[in-house]
């Protein structure tokens, strides 16, 4: 009888053995689902914080989310609330599944589930169903699986990513952005508690949709947690009065075109780390929506910072809102082809002040000029006679840089461009002399690049956006000393009408046909540039560099630190003297074609000036001449006027109104001539 029993055991064993062997064979051969999830592409700033996201394929958004950078408030109300027992069973709680049985049986429905935190994640991985036999023990099997091939924080991990939230939120992370505007690493126990109770139902749980059921439930989690010992009654209590969000946060969507320029870039990448200053971005955008407010439908406007130092972007706005409006948003305007107006000019200087043509105190004039079939006109039509090359260029005189570019020569400026990095388009592929006054195709991110390469004395440090990018010191453009003459020029303009007077180092520059206007400006670190405009090219009247683009370059860097660095001191070779202590070639600028100008006592038509419409009085025209020697005779088409007059002025008679050449001789024979529109 003994041995019988023996038997029996051995044999009861011996089945047990063989059958726990069998199911360990069918739960190893259990096919799971793909465990690499697709998540959404993220691009960050420099300190690590979300500037965008992009969602996955089928339109969810599923955020990375470790299980350390989750707040642990949240994990403990999790397990304390889904599954208690979740570190020490293998996938499947037994105790509970038969707990759950037994009470079903007693009260003739389900009064308690025996799911697990394991089994939810494999009903999530394969989006089977919950109540379905079949279904269920599907999810014992996966769930069995999956704790053979994975850590417990592996799974939960999963579970962080996977849980649904209502809509298209799937995942812990974002639904805490979306809710919360916030990231989970930090949530008060009613933020956890909300987070723990909408995966359970997480449609008709949406705070957004039904905000009173979401409370109930989350209310339901907080007394579970206080009754667990996750929180005290206090905590509990201050939870229950905390409002349930009513509505769904957007997600950051900062810097929108150099996101999507990085996520071209590196498509591939999950994640992109940028050098933007993720804070200044969302001032310096709000500043971009302020400064088109009211002004029409179309204009458009771009700001972009740099360290110059380092290189490093630190705010690129692209457009005023990345939108498909009549502004065209989607168009990154820091990367458009668009004529730079004056603001070349500081550039043209410091080339001329290394060549030796010239110092901030050289005498230049500013007079009616011709260069070959080009004669460039200023932009008030008027001419202010001899002055200073610092006058010049903060008054942005046309014809003398002009005069100073024939002298340089086009190539030499195109040269000095490339170097600094730049890939200016030229009409007809041909650069003129025109170019030193727009006539050229750049991008605001050229000039920036420019501006910042005279900021930094004279040499180039590429502009970077990527936080692992390489940037190798570039090409010396200008000396120093001539660099940081330009920057004291320019630190001495008068800032816009209501800015501080804080000596900002800026040029402004209006475009041909007023399309393109800019403002450009750096301190002792920062560079920034303004441009405004309409994305389609066409003409803003009225717009002007100065009157619309500088007063945003100054509220731009206000937003930037409120105060500027300081600019560095003179290089210790810099000739900080007046024009009489010049050397004498230095004295007063020569043009190229000086032999064949006029001398400088030569008679002048001061008034009317080249290219002015005046009126006709009832007594004739009225015209002055500078200069040369008396008498004078008047002309007009080339029929004397006026013969043989001493004095420096005359009226003279008009046939009509309309399109008229006076010329005046002095006793010499010397002469001078304007073309001007009678009315």
């Amino acid at each position: 009888m003994r041995a019988r029993w023996i038997i029996c055991l051995a044999l009861a064993l011996w089945l047990a053995a063989l059958g726990r062997d069998r199911f360990d064979q069918w739960i190893d051969a259990t096919i799971l689902p793909p465990l690499a999830l697709e998540m959404s592409v993220e691009v960050l700033d420099r300190d690590g914080d979300l500037l965008r996201a992009y969602t996955v394929a089928d339109g969810r958004w599923r955020l990375a989310l470790p299980v350390d950078r989750v707040d642990p408030l949240y994990l403990r109300m999790l397990l304390a609330y889904e599954d208690k027992r979740f570190r020490v069973h293998s996938g499947v709680d037994w105790r509970s599944v038969l707990r759950a049985g037994l009470q079903a049986a007693w009260n003739g429905r389900v009064v308690s589930g025996g799911s697990t935190l394991t089994m939810q994640v494999a009903r999530l991985l394969e989006e089977g169903t919950t109540g379905q036999v079949g279904g269920k023990l599907r999810q014992m099997r996966v769930a069995l699986a999956l704790e053979r091939r994975l850590t417990k924080d592996q799974i939960l991990q999963l579970y962080l990513h996977l849980a649904p939230f209502g809509g298209n939120l799937e995942g812990v992370r974002a639904a805490s952005i979306s809710y919360f505007g916030k990231e989970p690493a930090r949530l008060t126990p009613a933020e956890a508690a909300l987070l723990v109770a909408i995966p359970q139902s997480p449609e008709t749980r949406r705070p957004d949709r039904a905000a009173d059921r979401a409370e109930a439930a989350r209310n339901r989690v907080l007394t579970r947690a206080v009754g667990e010992g996750v929180i005290d009654a206090e905590e509990a209590g201050a939870a229950l009065r905390e409002a349930v969000p009513g509505l769904r946060k957007p997600f950051p969507a900062l810097s929108p075109h150099l996101a999507d320029c990085a996520r071209e870039e590196e498509p591939l990448a999950l994640a992109h780390r940028l050098t933007i200053d993720g804070k200044l971005q969302k001032k310096l955008e709000t500043l971009a929506q302020e400064a088109v407010a009211g002004k029409g439908e179309q204009l458009q406007v771009a700001i972009l910072v740099a360290d110059h130092a380092s290189g490093e972007i630190l705010a690129s706005v692209g457009s005023a809102g990345y939108q498909a409006d009549l502004r065209q948003g989607f168009v990154d305007m820091t990367q458009a082809l668009r004529s730079p107006g004056s603001t070349l000019k500081p550039l043209v200087y410091a080339l001329a002040f290394d060549e030796g043509l010239g110092h901030p105190e050289t005498m230049i004039d500013d007079k009616p000029m011709s260069f070959g079939t080009y004669a460039p006109q200023n932009f008030d039509k008027l001419h202010l006679g001899t002055i200073r090359m610092r006058e010049a260029l903060q008054l942005s005189r046309n014809i003398p840089v002009v005069a100073l570019t024939e002298a340089l020569g086009p190539a030499k400026l195109v040269s000095a461009m490339e170097k600094a990095g730049m890939k200016p388009v030229f009409p007809g592929d041909k650069p003129g002399l025109a170019i030193a006054l727009g006539g050229v195709g750049v991008t605001l991110s050229d000039m920036v690049q420019l501006y910042a390469a005279i900021a930094r004395g004279g040499v180039v440090r590429p502009l970077s956006w990527r936080q692992d990018a390489e940037v190798p010191e570039g090409q010396r453009v200008v000396s120093e000393v001539a660099a940081w003459e330009v920057g004291d020029i320019l630190a001495g303009l008068a800032p816009p009408p209501g800015a501080p007077s804080n000596r900002l180092a800026y040029k402004t520059g209006t475009s041909y046909g007023h399309r393109d206007a800019w403002a450009i400006g750096f301190d002792g670190r920062h560079v920034i540039g303004v441009w405004m405009g309409r994305a389609d090219g066409t003409p803003v009247p009225g717009a002007f560099g100065a009157e619309v683009a500088a007063p945003v370059l100054f509220q731009a860097f206000n937003r930037l630190k409120g105060k500027l660095d300081p600019q560095p001191a003179a290089p210790a070779s810099t000739l900080l003297v007046a024009n009489a202590e010049l050397p004498l070639p230095l004295q007063r600028f020569k043009s190229r074609s000086a032999v064949f100008e006029a001398a400088e006592d030569a008679p002048a038509v001061a008034f009317p000036p080249d290219g002015a419409e005046v009126e006709l009085l009832a007594s004739g025209l009225k015209v002055k001449v500078a200069g040369g020697t008396a008498p004078f005779t008047w002309l007009a088409d080339g029929v004397p006027v006026v013969v043989g007059s001493d004095a420096r002025e005359a009226m003279l008679a008009m046939p009509g109104a309309g399109f008229v050449t006076l010329s005046v001789i002095d006793a010499e024979g010397r002469s001078d001539r304007v073309q001007v529109r009678v009315r």
